[in-house]
């Protein structure tokens, strides 16, 4: 065997145990990514039915708000009803009323006038 022969040889050991090193973190590092695609697996099992809850909910809410929005808009034409019959109201009793108290009270201030005699007018 030659020099060169030797130095292949050494050369190619080194090279082998270079490779067994390196094996090493490769197989940990194999051992890792599968720890992570698990975890990954059991997240998706475990969200998969709590987006199903939570579309159900959503639906639920919008179907509750549906009848509110229905409940609401009722609401808003009673009280456009009832705003419509006050004016109504208003505007046929409350002129006559208006006027029928304000007779009243001329009747009342000249009934006590009539009653009790003014200072400084003279009495016949």
């Amino acid at each position: 065997m030659s020099g060169g022969d030797i130095a292949g040889l050494i050369a190619a050991g080194v090279f082998a145990v270079l490779v067994l090193l390196l094996a090493v973190p490769i197989f940990k590092l194999g051992r890792v990514l599968d720890e992570v695609r698990t975890s990954i697996r059991s997240i998706s099992d475990g969200a998969t039915p709590l987006m199903d809850e939570v579309t159900a909910t959503v639906s639920t809410t919008n179907q509750q708000l549906k009848k509110v929005d229905g409940i609401s808009s009722n609401v808003s034409d009673a009280s456009a009803n009832i705003s419509a019959l006050s004016s109504l109201v208003a505007a046929t009793v409350g002129s006559p009323l208006i006027k029928v108290a304000a007779f009243s009270y001329g009747v009342r201030t000249a009934l006590s006038a009539r009653k009790k005699p003014a200072t400084g007018r003279r009495s016949r």
